[in-house]
């Protein structure tokens, strides 16, 4: 059996020393979008002249 009481417990803010606002999927997001309209860009444009 183990012994569980010299576990220490925190909750994810205190040990993020930060809160939770959802910013960064939006910043994910858009970054993917832009990537995907670039790559396509590379792609598509020299083939219509090719």
């Amino acid at each position: 059996m183990s012994d569980n009481q010299d576990e220490i417990h925190i909750e994810d803010d205190d040990a993020r020393a930060a809160q939770t606002t959802g910013h960064m999927r939006y910043v994910l997001g858009i970054g993917l979008v832009i990537a995907v309209i670039a790559m396509s860009a590379v792609w598509i444009i020299p083939a219509l002249w090719g």
